[in-house]
């Protein structure tokens, strides 16, 4: 378990959001699935939905009146949000959402990245972003997958200056990009079979049993994509919510979960 009230380092995942035309649906889902308390902010904020474990922070949902496609939005922190940016549009980036102040809470920007994948950038205010980790119902993990992970390696490490590990299969590249000798995120690449499916990030939250939750997502208004399977760092699923949007759940292995 990680706790933290001060402000992610520059491109660790640090925040993540949903945006949804209804917010009922989403909150049944995730309430039930993940437990996690929903807190809708004020007038100020545009009714900003917070989501809580125990208190913590974990993640934002925004309600829209007009419907877009849905999914989740990962934020890699920045200390520098506008010289980021800048740095990314020159490495290949487009800019989805110029750079905006959230009132006292931050400054974010969303960007595409050159191989299609939509990304945020996060510079923290009062909110620094979420304020627990590895355990269940927060964040574990993210990446980023797409036909051209040498390319998004390049981009993401250009941007960072993550230190990089390949740990690439026969039929699997894949790169774990680190910050200060800590694993932040992922780079991987499609397989073979994979076909015209676009480039995506992928945040994990952490479950505490990855079997029992499987039912439950019907049950509660979404669909399970894959698994659960087991795989080098735990057991997953991957859950489509009832919005359409896509999120890795992984129960880690029993030394490593903190309940």
């Amino acid at each position: 378990m990680t706790v933290s009230t001060s402000p992610w380092p520059a491109g660790v995942p640090g925040w993540a959001d949903l945006t949804v035309t209804e917010l009922g649906p989403t909150q049944r889902f995730y309430g039930g699935l993940l437990g996690w308390q929903l807190s809708i902010g004020g007038p100020e904020t545009g009714g900003y939905v917070t989501a809580t474990v125990d208190g913590n922070v974990v993640a934002g949902i925004k309600v829209a009146d007009v419907p877009r496609p849905s999914g989740w939005c990962v934020y890699l922190a920045t200390d520098d949000l506008l010289q980021s940016v800048e740095r990314a549009v020159a490495a290949g980036a487009t800019v989805v959402v110029d750079p905006v102040t959230e009132l006292d809470l931050g400054r974010l920007a969303v960007l595409c990245d050159p191989t299609g994948a939509v990304v945020g950038l996060w510079e923290a205010g009062t909110r620094t972003g979420w304020q627990v980790t590895d355990v269940p119902g927060t964040f574990v993990w993210a990446e980023q997958m797409s036909h051209d992970p040498d390319g998004a390696r390049r981009f993401y490490t250009e941007l960072f200056g993550y230190e990089q590990q390949d740990m690439s299969a026969p039929d699997f590249t894949y790169t774990s990009l680190s910050v200060g000798g800590a694993p932040a995120m992922g780079v991987g690449g499609y397989g073979p079979r994979a076909g015209d499916v676009p480039a995506a990030w992928t945040w994990y939250v952490a479950v505490e049993d990855a079997d029992a939750i499987a039912p439950r997502v019907a049950e509660l208004g979404g669909e399970v994509v894959s698994g659960p399977e087991d795989t080098p760092y735990g057991r997953m699923l991957l859950v489509r919510g009832p919005a359409g949007e896509v999120v890795a759940l992984l129960q880690a292995p029993p030394e490593d979960l903190v309940a």
